[in-house]
């Protein structure tokens, strides 16, 4: 058999969606990794059966929902998601920052050796496609402000609040 008539296996592709507490959540990958976590505020009806998920897909609406009851602080799924060099580096350096910290994007600019590149850190982080498992909502403005989430800046508000009650427990004046 020559190489033109060689077919390589066909990749599937899945999507579902998980109701969570910041919204329905789209979830998309294959057999192998996750490739997709986004907030899907779009109102139209979502169809989600879970018919024919793969065993990935149920692991990582398993590990979200732990994540929400405050169970999970690291999530264990492969990810994949197409990028630029760059853009992969600033992802891999995300999943760095520890569960109820957050850092600059100053910071995170210096994390990868480049302070000028503060701005092209913060686009990078802007086009992560799989949110909170990729902890982008982790990054925040040098003067402590909450800036820049694609999900709305309500919901990055809401996971660092989640994060810190979590790991730091609710600290009450009684």
């Amino acid at each position: 058999m020559d190489n033109a008539s060689a077919k390589t296996p066909e990749i599937v592709s899945y999507t579902t969606y998980y109701h969570s507490p910041v919204g329905l959540l789209k979830i998309s990958g294959t057999e192998q990794y996750i490739s997709e976590v986004s907030f899907f505020d779009k109102t139209q009806k979502v169809d989600n059966k879970k018919k024919n998920l793969p065993p990935l897909m149920i692991q990582c609406i398993e590990q979200l929902i732990q994540y929400f009851q405050g169970e999970r602080r690291v999530f264990e799924l492969p990810i994949h998601q197409p990028g630029t060099a760059f853009q992969q580096e600033v992802w891999s350096e995300l999943m760095t920052i520890p569960y109820g910290k957050t850092i600059s994007y100053l910071e995170l600019a210096r994390k990868i050796g480049d302070l000028k590149a503060t701005r092209a850190v913060a686009n990078a982080n802007g086009k992560n496609n799989v949110a909170i498992i990729v902890p982008c909502h982790r990054v925040i403005g040098a003067n402590r402000e909450l800036v820049g989430y694609g999900g709305g800046l309500w919901r990055k508000k809401w996971l660092l609040e989640h994060e810190a009650k979590v790991a730091h427990g609710v600290q009450t004046l009684f």
